[in-house]
């Protein structure tokens, strides 16, 4: 069951049968997960794709309703980092699967890919302190490297520099799936693209860093980052010690002002339910907000919270979070409201 309907076409290539699932492609997030669910059970579904969010509201739908997915033996997520929480759901309500979270883009997919077991028996603790969440190890012909940050195009793999264990830069990929061009766009080919002989490599566009053991660790889209007076933030070396909340649906570091250095922010988007009703509720999840960021040095230099019920996500996948957008959104809303956070940057 693709939970993407684009991807019900490799499904022929594969000789699987499709189960269509009744929701919106445009808004997936929004969908009603008890037909769904009921879909899954009554197909006896054996193999599934979907993005975080879609599979937040099936598995929060199971465990209210006491509902396991028995015939699940192999569930892939992706489209944007996929919160711990939700893997350990997925082992409790669909224990016969296997479930993935690979790493990739449509220019170069897969890239990447690591079970749940091991992700969740060896690397939640260093995603929450800080270190990036792991997105496994390569897939068979492809090859990943991490390099230097570079503003501008890349001619050669020549024009590189490799970054060293655990350094963090940029995620550079090659294999047989990478994409040579972009179809008439010799610009956006030449800023993507990096030429290796007879090989071409993608530039990712996200930061990570390549261990000495082989793994790969995320840490948030390179445009993303917020830069601040003490050195730059990575998002996805902050947000997974926040997402560790149990009442965070799901959060986002921004950069609050016009031009760097930027003050950084969390937005955070509560489970439905929990939105702070008051100033005292506000300050009390605050305060569980900086006891989660506790373990995590990068984490603790987050002074400011912010709250929003729906975050600005992606059509596609309704999972990646429009973190540009919404730091625009909520600079202009402080400096329209003259809140303290902003008084120094727009005096």
């Amino acid at each position: 069951m693709p939970m993407l309907p684009l991807f019900a076409l490799f499904n022929p290539a594969l000789r699987m049968t499709t189960v269509t699932p009744l929701l919106d492609p445009s808004r997936p997030a929004a969908a009603d997960p008890a037909p769904i669910v009921a879909a899954l059970r009554s197909e006896q579904v054996t193999n599934s794709f979907g993005s975080p969010a879609v599979w937040g509201r099936l598995a929060d739908h199971c465990e209210r309703r006491g509902l396991s997915l028995p015939s699940l033996r192999r569930v892939l997520i992706a489209g944007a980092p996929v919160p711990d929480g939700l893997l350990a759901q997925l082992r409790r309500i669909a224990p016969q699967a296997q479930v993935h979270t690979p790493y990739g883009a449509t220019e170069c997919l897969p890239v990447s890919t690591i079970a749940a077991a091991e992700l969740l028996a060896d690397h939640v603790a260093t995603a929450r302190q800080g270190l990036g969440t792991c997105v496994g190890r390569p897939v068979n012909g492809v090859e990943i490297r991490v390099i230097r940050e570079v503003d501008g195009p890349l001619r050669t793999l020549a024009d590189t520099s490799a970054c060293a264990p655990g350094e963090v830069g940029e995620i550079i990929a090659t294999g047989p799936s990478v994409t040579r061009a972009y179809h008439r766009l010799p610009e956006a080919t030449a800023a993507a693209k990096i030429a290796d002989d007879g090989r071409v490599w993608h530039r990712m566009g996200d930061l990570g860093a390549l261990g000495a053991d082989g793994l790969l660790r995320f840490l948030g889209r390179r445009a993303e980052k917020v830069r601040t007076a003490s050195g730059d933030l990575p998002t996805e070396a902050v947000e997974p010690a926040f997402r560790a909340h149990p009442d965070v649906a799901r959060c986002a570091l921004i950069g609050l002002g016009t031009k760097a250095p930027f003050l950084p922010a969390l937005v955070v988007e509560p489970r439905e339910g929990r939105f702070p009703a008051d100033a005292r509720e506000r300050e009390q999840f605050i305060a569980q907000l900086r006891a989660c960021a506790g373990s995590n040095p990068t984490a603790t230099r987050v002074e400011t919270f912010l709250f929003q019920a729906k975050l600005p996500v992606d059509v596609r996948h309704n999972a990646k979070i429009h973190r540009l957008r919404l730091a625009k959104e909520w600079t202009e809303r402080l400096r329209a409201e003259r809140l303290n956070p902003l008084r120094r940057l727009f005096r």
